[in-house]
């Protein structure tokens, strides 16, 4: 009977490595478990301001069609400024300028110096804000050339 207690006593020494091991394990799932969330954070971030960048953009070229469509072009005076609401938090405002008036460049109209027709240059430049808060604000700016075909006089 001694010999069969002899084999079932315990070690006297137990070294704990499986705890240890356990610890530094979970230790380490929670350390990539809070990275992936602040990754996860980030990305959303992201997103949201390129989603809001994109806003601004669009904005910004509907500033742009709006100021062309609207005509009344003027080769005197200040610049055309069109501002616009587009929704609560995107607003836009789209200047025209006159540069200057040259022949019709186009070969295609067949006309040229002395045909009593010019091309009339203008610029568009539209400032498009897209406001959601302070951290995520947004803007955008475009400018788009063209001209206008009328007759030659000194005012369009």
């Amino acid at each position: 009977m001694n010999s069969i207690l002899e084999h079932r006593q315990l070690p006297k020494r137990q070294s704990g490595a499986v705890l240890v091991v356990g610890l530094i394990l979970l230790l380490v799932v929670t350390v990539l478990a809070i990275s992936g969330m602040n990754t996860a954070t980030i990305e959303l971030a992201m997103a949201r301001n390129d989603q809001n960048y994109e806003n601004a953009f669009q904005v910004a070229e509907s500033g742009l069609e709006e100021a062309i469509a609207q005509g009344g072009f003027t080769t005197s005076g200040p610049p055309t400024q069109v501002t616009r609401a587009m929704n609560a938090n995107d607003t836009v405002t789209a200047i025209t300028q006159f540069e200057t008036s040259t022949i019709v460049p186009d070969r295609a109209f067949s006309l040229g110096v002395g045909s009593g027709i010019a091309a009339y240059h203008f610029n568009v430049t539209a400032t498009a804000e897209s406001e959601r808060n302070s951290e995520r604000d947004a803007a955008a700016v475009h400018t788009q050339s063209f001209y206008v075909i009328g007759p030659e006089t000194s005012t369009l």
